[in-house]
């Protein structure tokens, strides 16, 4: 049954399913069993507690997402830079190694989560959302 604004039930959007890094094919079950920042590490599930999709999809999937978080921090480090130039006009490079590598390991637990996430949304052939997966059980 469709709710008044044409949607299926269970529908998340594509951003909110992304930023709450929920499962890409139904957008309702979680990726990861612990939260970003907790100090017993990231536990990522095997499978969608919802649809069922199995998160990796061949064997060494998961090294493309090293590319990602590469990416990211590059990203990061460069914005961050530009930042510290634009607001202290310091010429030290000391300054931007300390500043930048502790960024970088602030920043570590979120480049390693987000870049899992963005490469099931964006850069996995075939993965799409499924309205039909999305809709809740009916026992």
């Amino acid at each position: 049954m469709n709710n008044p604004d044409n949607k299926p039930n269970g529908y998340v959007p594509v951003l909110t399913g992304l930023i709450n890094a929920k499962c890409p094919r139904c957008r309702r079950g979680d990726i990861f069993a612990s939260s970003t920042y907790s100090f017993t590490g990231q536990k990522m599930h095997e499978r969608c507690s919802h649809c069922n999709l199995y998160y990796e999809r061949e064997p060494g999937y998961w090294y493309v997402a090293m590319f990602v978080s590469y990416a990211l921090n590059v990203a990061e480090m460069v914005t961050f830079a530009v930042a510290l130039h634009v607001l202290t006009g310091s010429d030290s490079p000391w300054v931007y190694v300390g500043v930048l590598l502790g960024v970088i390991f602030i920043l570590s637990p979120f480049n390693y989560r987000y870049s899992r996430v963005i490469l099931l949304y964006w850069l996995t052939p075939g993965l799409r959302y499924d309205p039909e997966r999305a809709k809740d059980h009916v026992n």
